[in-house]
């Protein structure tokens, strides 16, 4: 069986430990925390040092932490014996890789383990292999515990949260902005609500005002916004949006090239609607963070098929020109961009 973070959190929190945990998966900040917790609910400050001993299988042999294991701990009560670890418990990993791991002198150890030692396996990988001895002993006795990427609504229920446990309030839309500009790395996400926390103040609300002020736009969301009053046929805002990408020393070969790829996105996206993907599956599909799926969507919709196509033939020319120097960089954007204030808006598909 799996088990559930949340109840491995709160176990060890109570101060009840397991002899072995297996946390996996791509969500690294997550991952981070665990471990912290662990740590810190076994050891004092001054204890780690002496209580904490760290392996990585890339380097050593998984028995060599399995005997760490079983040896008695010095002048603190317990041992954390960490294995970070991509060949032993991985899917898709060569089980060993260049070193010839004995599996079975660890799944000795785990039969009887040492009540002063706890194991903590840690592997970047979205999957185990359960094909493998090791990982169903470890499966039977409720020692894995996933830690993939949040979808779009549990980062934003997050984010939200983050912010209550400060005793702030972060609003719907004040969350959406930052996400947009933030992404979904929740180690820079963190960092940003808690800068937000500090600028609100105790009881205090975060909305799209503070955020907007306090949070830097990325160069991919103002490209989203110019793509956005391309779409809308807002020629004047397009430029605007243009030459403060210039002002920022933004090349124009490489706005150009982020037109194309959100074309190319909400394309994607439009052929992959049809088939009826969900929003999950179009991320899996274009290799994007649900949430950066959902803002293409919307913005999808002001869009035919045959008009984004026409729009990436007509940048992919403009970036050949601007490559082999037949028109100026700066300028052949902005001609470019001049041009659509000529063509009539279609409806959307």
């Amino acid at each position: 069986m799996f088990l559930e973070a949340k109840e491995a959190m709160k176990e060890i929190k109570a101060g009840k430990f397991r002899p072995a945990y297996v946390i996996y998966g791509k969500d690294r900040y997550r991952i981070g925390q665990f471990v912290d917790t662990l740590t810190e609910a076994m050891f004092t400050p001054d204890e780690r040092e002496l209580g904490v001993v760290k392996f990585d299988t890339s380097e050593t042999l998984i028995e060599e932490a399995a005997l760490e294991a079983e040896t008695l701990p010095f002048f603190v009560e317990r041992k954390l014996v960490i294995v970070r670890d991509s060949v032993v418990f991985a899917a898709g990993g060569k089980e060993g890789g260049k070193l010839d791991h004995k599996t079975d002198r660890l799944q000795q150890y785990l039969d009887i383990p040492s009540e002063t030692t706890v194991m903590l396996f840690i592997i970047h990988a979205e999957k185990l292999d359960e094909r493998r001895k090791l990982v169903k002993m470890l499966k039977d006795r409720d020692a894995l515990i996933a830690f993939q990427e949040l979808d779009a609504g549990e980062l934003k229920r997050w984010v939200v949260k983050r912010a209550e446990e400060q005793k702030r309030t972060m609003t719907a839309d004040a969350a959406d902005l930052l996400l947009s500009r933030i992404g979904a790395n929740m180690q820079q996400l963190a960092l940003e609500v808690d800068k937000l926390c500090l600028h609100a103040g105790e009881g205090g609300v975060i909305g799209v005002e503070e955020t907007e002020l306090l949070t830097a736009s990325t160069v991919e969301e103002d490209v989203f916004a110019l793509v956005d009053a391309i779409a809308s046929m807002q020629v004047d805002r397009s430029l605007k949006l243009y030459r403060a990408l210039l002002i920022r020393r933004e090349e124009p070969i490489k706005i150009a090239a982020l037109i194309a790829r959100q074309l190319r996105i909400m394309l994607q996206i439009k052929e992959l609607e049809q088939h009826r993907y969900s929003p999950q599956q179009m991320a899996g599909q274009i290799g994007l963070h649900p949430y950066a799926v959902k803002l293409a969507a919307e913005k999808s919709q002001k869009f035919k098929v045959t008009r984004l196509g026409a729009l990436l033939n007509d940048v992919a020319d403009l970036d050949y020109k601007m490559k082999t120097g037949a028109i100026d960089k700066t300028l052949g954007l902005e001609l470019f961009l001049l041009s659509l204030g000529l063509q009539q808006g279609q409806s959307a598909k």
